[in-house]
């Protein structure tokens, strides 16, 4: 038998880097059904080994390995149960619910929960096989990259894509630094040529918009009913330099505590383009101290008077901000007419964010997405969201305020004028 038998073109092609590269994480991510777990399952058992023959090089008589998933029962379907059925293990936990093969002792780690740290913290680890590494809580996973301290170990990890900004993706298949040593692969579902044709037929056309592009094309797209759906980071992220000089800058507040303080500053030009320069993001803190001290800093980057939108919610916050003479005023409060102004702007290509400058921003903007039930934003996600919204559409609000008023104010004069009453 050979191993054209066994895998697919794109598991070989896994299964060559895997035994000629040299890497920290290998991750396999992409559609459904394209044979990731399969092979991954392979590579767990080949890594296993290595882990033993590292031990035995070590003089470790008691050589540990995490084999991690979303709960206890996604690790039995996916991988225990599966290395039974292929290759015959009886794979049974001990009374402290590891596992035992080729010597090694595995450690279950469940990533779904903070709580999976538990099991595995403290521990020296020769490597880890993640599955399903999109769902697990970012804590756990990142306990386990540093439970794995051991020289050489690997950590091995498939998933289902996820949203764009997930950070699976942006920190660990994006990082492109060699020290690094990351190897990515990425599936589609016609990677897995032994699918049976109409299966794949009639999933293909069960599949639509998002889900197709996730679930067949294996790729990282934010998911249906996005706010700002329009939002293109390939175009509308752009470095600093490209800014101009004689930008008016205004900022907008989103007050919070237990949840995000957002604070965000905003240019614009006198062709109608905005431009998100700047972000302040974060929990727990006072906004005297700490809030105020970051206006201050942005007053001295973006101009004195520089006019701070915010949040009507907390008026009192509204008052600090002012005794401490930082030009904070009411901000437009009406969701959908500011969500549609900020939409146009962005449909237009009239909006752009500096590169690095808010992060939190751009994570947040393909999480930001419509209630079905109210036909308003989901309230989650949405701090820069509605900091960004404040900045922006306050002053153009105003603004169609006082050319409505104008025009009322020529209509009335015009009246007054034909009566000749003036």
């Amino acid at each position: 038998m050979s191993l054209n038998d066994v895998f697919t073109p794109k598991q070989k092609q896994v299964v060559h880097a895997y035994l000629n590269e040299d890497f920290k994480y290998m991750i396999l991510a992409g559609a459904v059904r394209s044979g990731k777990t399969y092979i991954d399952n392979f590579l767990f058992l080949m890594d296993l080994r290595r882990a033993k023959q590292l031990a035995e090089k070590n003089g470790d008589k008691h050589p540990q390995y995490i084999l991690a998933g979303y709960s206890s029962g996604t690790i039995y379907n996916n991988v225990i149960s599966s290395l039974e059925k292929q290759f015959g293990f009886d794979l049974r936990t001990d009374r402290h619910g590891h596992y035992n093969l080729f010597g090694i002792d595995i450690v279950p780690a469940f990533t779904g929960s903070i709580r999976g740290l538990g099991s595995i913290r403290g521990m020296t680890s020769y490597g880890a096989y993640v599955n399903e590494a999109s769902l697990a809580v970012e804590d756990v996973f990142q306990e386990i990259v540093s439970r794995c301290s051991v020289e050489h170990s690997h950590i091995i990890a498939d998933s289902n894509p996820d949203n764009p900004q997930h950070w699976l993706k942006t920190k660990f298949i994006d990082n492109d630094d060699p020290k690094a040593r990351t190897v990515y692969y990425h599936f589609t579902i016609d990677d897995n040529p032994t699918l049976a044709p109409d299966y794949v037929e009639s999933l293909k056309a069960s599949k639509s918009g998002m889900f197709y592009e996730r679930d067949i094309l294996g790729l990282w797209v934010t998911g249906e009913g996005t706010v700002y759906s329009d939002f293109d980071k390939s175009t509308m992220v752009i470095e600093r330099s490209k800014l101009s000089d004689s930008l008016t800058y205004t900022a907008g507040v989103d007050w919070g505590f237990d949840h995000p303080t957002a604070i965000m500053v905003v240019g614009h030009d006198d062709k109608g383009n905005y431009y998100l320069v700047d972000e302040a993001y974060g929990q727990f803190q006072q906004v005297d101290p700490h809030w105020i001290g970051v206006a201050q800093e942005f007053r001295k980057k973006y101009g004195a008077n520089m006019p701070f939108w915010c949040d009507t919610a907390r008026t009192e916050h509204i008052r600090n901000f002012q005794q401490h003479h930082i030009n904070a005023k009411y901000g437009y409060k009406n969701v959908l007419d500011g969500v549609e102004k900020v939409a146009a702007l962005i449909e237009q290509h009239k909006f752009y964010v500096v590169e690095g400058a808010a992060p939190n921003f751009i994570n947040e903007i393909y999480q930001y997405v419509w209630d079905e039930k109210t036909g308003a934003p989901v309230k989650d996600h949405d701090h820069a969201q509605d900091a960004v919204r404040y900045c922006i559409a306050t002053p153009l609000w105003r603004a169609e305020q006082k050319r409505r008023q104008n025009k009322d104010r020529n209509r009335s004069t015009d009246y007054l004028n034909d009566l000749g009453l003036i």
